[in-house]
């Protein structure tokens, strides 16, 4: 019995085998992965590590206080000032033009001992539909009915209180029932009572609204109504994160590249193999970025995993730092996933070029492992001569305030050390025909592995860099901290602000009480110092619109303010236009600063060194145009310094009154950095606010500790290049013991590699550094007149000698043990 079988004709598949062989190569490139990936650990532990921080930045970044914690989940805020029926009528007229609305009452500020700005006093209803995410009850029970409060934890201990005790506030006797807080800004003293409490204390009402814009403004609202909108613009906070996290993936995508390097050169002879029986080009590009898209995939979700948990565990230590409770299961999602999907793509372009110089590899050189010989270096250096100039040119062009020039110069400048690199590589190459014989063989071993050093040696230069650029500017902020004139107030002095604004911004309304009890404090600081005490008074509106942040009479102490042109002098540049402080000049400041009160003219407004005030207008508004009559005196130039006082006659004509801002303390020398901490401590127990010149003191300790980091992260990248380059010379180092090589030469050549990267990349880093910072500080050239020798000579210098010394003798077993082993 004979069977027929109809004979099938061999298709053969488009493309080198089409999907049925690239099927092949990536199960193949899957079974390398599982087999070999202890092997591939430092490249996914890298990526693991940038995902995790990222998604703890991301965390942090999405919650930075935001305006919610004033406007709740309402967009608008109607500010309604005063009481009795024509106040009633206006929050009628609201609720009947825009529905359904909050109301908040408050009265007038509460004073307590250990607070400038007072504590304020609300009424509002917890389960408002607007209102609800600003209250959280933390202990007792909400107040209720009568004579019922709840506090705030900071007013429960300033105030001395207890669940179940007695307050006395707005003329009242209030029982504490309960501890609150609003979540979204810790840092709020404030005291609660039930809706319709307050009573006859009511000094103003907050409508807290939920409207369109459009809808806002097309209906009319009642006279002196003030109001405030909510920007509605997205959270940018995220964008500086994943700016810093691509820089980050920039840097574990160069170490990466060494990693991708080794493996393709374990893998040659596989490889070669593979293109013995038939493989194409593609198909062995493709065995490594399917690697590399492996472990590219493993590693962000890896560390997008152990990011989300980080957060998880860690959000409650970050709410003190926020200002307000974590809900640390809100994430921004979108920006994760990119980030995650920015870390796969990374390590696939990092095999990418690996992958390219393999499969160019012919196949006898593959079968006999041997590596490609390099490319010409000055093909990278006039690509990376082109990125480092666009760069260069993109800083200098960015006048230090436009951030897609900024964003353009950073990473070009970066790219441009990969390129620049090889460069550096070839160079140390040639310098070897000078060194000794163990280290010719490693200076020119260097050479030969050029891909994979100079991807290691860019990884280094780019973490120099960021220490150098550091240093480079602690050295401007302390050279600026150093200069005798100009800034903001000189080096023998300091300010004590009642508020935090300080000048030109909300100051608080103290008793007089309050102000002899700051004045004893700014007394003991001044004390210490053996300096003299100056009040300082500004000038305020007693009629202009309260701010619903400051809740006091009035708001804001009033500045001057115009557009100023290039290299004038004095004022605080505010929105492109220099704003100057209007202090009262009361006989205490005219005796300081030697003026005769009697020498004051009668019909005198102003006292100012300025040659003239034309074109200055008053701030924050309200105040009438005015044509001040001037009498020029000497006064300092600094920014926060008296520079334009107001005479009684001007303060008569203008209607304005006065208010406490602060105290001068005037030393008898330059102030230190612990004299500058002793008085900050000592004045933010009492919730007053110094202001003094800039020591550079925390500056240097930040550079300090930067270089050091950079330092560290540099010998990190060479502890693993090293290891790579010289698992990789195993057979070379094993003919050297047999030809008779002794354990110093075997140990000089792991020390010279190292040392010979170290100084390749600080050299690299630190000038592509500087010309960064000309560039960035052409206008002011004159302050890196003083480079940080000190930090710079920790680099050239420290990082070889601890590289060097570090290959010494951490290879010395090693060496023996390589020594040990048969050769092939």
């Amino acid at each position: 019995m004979s069977v027929a079988l109809q004979d099938r004709p061999l298709v053969l598949g488009t493309g080198n085998g089409g999907m049925p062989a690239r099927r092949a190569v990536v199960r193949w490139a899957w079974r390398l992965f599982r087999r070999e990936w202890r092997q591939q650990t430092i490249v996914l532990a890298l990526l693991l590590l940038a995902v995790a921080f990222t998604t703890v930045g991301l965390g942090l970044a999405a919650n930075t206080p935001s305006q919610a914690a004033m406007f709740g989940t309402a967009n608008h805020i109607a500010t309604v000032n005063g009481t009795g029926p024509q106040a009633d009528a206006a929050v009628d007229q609201l609720r009947g033009n825009y529905g359904t609305v909050e109301v908040v009452e408050h009265a007038r500020k509460v004073a307590v001992p250990g607070t400038a700005s007072g504590v304020d006093l609300r009424a509002q209803d917890p389960h408002g539909p607007y209102g609800r995410p600003m209250l959280r009850l933390d202990r007792g029970r909400w107040p209720q009915g009568p004579d019922q409060i709840a506090v705030t934890d900071r007013v429960l201990r300033l105030a001395g209180l207890h669940l179940g005790g007695t307050w006395v506030a707005a003329g009242r006797t209030w029982t504490v029932v309960g501890v609150v807080e609003n979540p979204l800004n810790l840092a709020e003293a404030f005291a609660l009572v039930a809706p319709g409490q307050l009573g006859a204390a009511v000094d103003r009402v907050d409508v807290l609204l939920k409207v369109s814009r459009a809808e806002f403004v097309s209906k009319p609202r009642p006279d002196g109504v003030s109001t405030q909108e909510r920007n509605e613009d997205g959270d940018p906070a995220t964008i500086p994160v994943l700016m810093l996290a691509t820089i980050g993936l920039v840097f574990v995508g160069l170490l990466s590249v060494a990693g991708f390097h080794v493996m393709a050169q374990r893998r040659l002879r596989a490889l070669g193999m593979l293109g013995a029986i038939g493989a194409s080009h593609r198909h062995i590009r493709l065995v490594l970025l399917a690697n590399g898209l492996v472990i590219g995939g493993v590693g962000a979700i890896a560390g997008a995993v152990v990011g989300v948990a980080g957060w998880v565990a860690l959000g409650p230590f970050f709410e003190p730092m926020l200002g307000h409770r974590v809900d640390r299961f809100t994430l921004p999602w979108t920006p994760l996933l990119l980030a995650v999907a920015l870390a796969t793509v990374t390590a696939v372009v990092a095999a990418w070029w690996p992958a390219r110089a393999a499969a160019r590899v012919p196949v006898v050189a593959a079968l006999s492992a041997r590596p490609a010989p390099p490319r010409p270096a000055h093909r990278f250096a006039a690509v990376g001569a082109v990125l480092l100039a666009s760069g260069l040119t993109a800083l200098y062009l960015s006048e230090q305030t436009k951030p897609p020039y900024i964003i353009g110069g950073v990473l070009a400048t970066a790219l441009a050390l990969l390129l620049l690199a090889p460069v550096g590589v070839a160079s140390i190459g040639a310098a070897a025909r000078h060194a000794p014989l163990a280290t010719r063989l490693a200076m020119r071993d260097l050479a030969r592995y050029r891909a994979r050093s100079g991807a290691a040696l860019a990884a280094i230069a780019l973490a120099i860099g960021i220490a150098a650029v550091v240093a480079l500017g602690t050295a401007v902020t302390v050279a600026k901290a150093s200069a005798p004139t100009g800034g903001a107030i000189p080096a023998d002095q300091m300010i004590v602000w009642l508020g935090r604004e300080r000048m030109t911004g909300p100051v608080p309304v103290v008793t007089a009480a309050q102000l002899a009890d700051f004045r004893k404090r700014a007394d003991i600081i001044a004390a210490e110092l053996h300096a003299t005490v100056l009040p300082l008074t500004g000038a305020v509106d007693p009629n202009a619109p309260i701010e619903r942040d400051t809740g006091g009479r009035p708001p804001t102490v009033l500045g001057i303010r115009r557009a100023a042109g290039p290299g004038e002098p004095g004022g605080v540049m505010y929105n492109g236009n220099e704003m100057v402080a209007l202090y009262v000049a009361t006989p205490e400041v005219l005796t300081h600063y030697g003026i005769d009160p009697a020498s004051v003219g009668a019909d005198t407004d102003v006292l100012t060194p300025r040659a003239d005030l034309n074109g200055y207008d008053i701030i924050p508004g309200g105040v009438p145009r005015w044509q001040p009559v001037l009498q020029h005196v000497d006064l300092p130039g600094y920014q926060s310094l008296p520079n334009v006082l107001l005479t009684r006659r001007g303060m008569a004509k203008l209607h304005l009154t006065e208010i406490p801002v602060g105290f001068l303390i005037d030393a008898p020398g330059k102030l230190t950095a612990a004299d500058v901490d002793r008085a900050q401590q000592s004045a933010a127990a009492a919730g007053l606010y110094v202001e003094s010149r800039p020591t550079g003191a925390d500056e240097i300790r930040l550079a300090a500790w930067f270089t050091a980091a950079g330092i560290a992260v540099a010998l990190g990248v060479l502890a693993m290049t090293v290891g790579l380059i010289r698992s990789e010379t195993a057979r070379d180092l094993r003919t050297l013991s047999a030809a008779g090589a002794r354990r110093r030469t075997r140990r000089a050549l792991t020390a010279a590699t190292a040392g010979s990267l170290a100084l390749a990349g600080a050299i690299i880093g630190i000038a592509c550094t500087y010309l960064a910072v000309l560039a960035w500080f052409h206008q002011e050239l004159h302050w890196l007149a003083h480079p940080p020798w000190t930090n710079l000579a920790a680099i050239l210098v420290g990082l070889p000698v601890v590289a060097y010394l570090g290959g010494w003798l951490l290879t010395g077993r090693e060496a023996q043990e390589i020594a040990r082993q048969p050769l092939d």
